[in-house]
């Protein structure tokens, strides 16, 4: 078997996997989209390896070690996006953004504290669930 048919294969996986990185906006869309990609390069990997006949078949142990992080991402990438799904009400990658804290909050939260304040009842309900 040539080598040009799994090469050619993996660059169409990777151009979909990048498409849908770049052009989506459901998270659970956009990690899938990595798996894509992550299978294009476990792909080009094992062709590889055995295009080059390698003894120590290093391409194949390569693919492992990817695959296993792979699962750890896809672990770790599934709890956070479940984690914001059921804080906003919304998996768009988009709205994460508003997660984010600029350098004016922390500012105001510091004055807060300092004064005293006594936090919301919705925060405190927030704070010990």
């Amino acid at each position: 078997m040539h080598l040009a048919y799994p090469a050619v294969l993996a660059v169409l996986l990777f151009c979909v996997g990048l498409y849908g990185v770049l052009a989506r906006r459901n998270a659970i869309l956009v990690l899938m989209s990595v798996e894509l990609m992550l299978n294009a390069v476990n792909l080009n990997l094992v062709a590889f390896d055995v295009w080059l006949r390698d003894a120590l078949h290093s391409g194949q142990a390569l693919t492992l070690f990817t695959i296993a992080i792979a699962a750890a991402e896809i672990g770790i990438g599934l709890a956070i996006v479940l984690s914001v799904y059921r804080n906003r009400g919304s998996s768009a990658v988009d709205d994460l953004r508003d997660t984010a804290e600029g350098p004016d909050d922390d500012a105001e939260d510091a004055a807060e504290d300092a004064a005293g304040e006594e936090p919301a009842p919705a925060q405190k309900a927030e704070a010990t669930a």
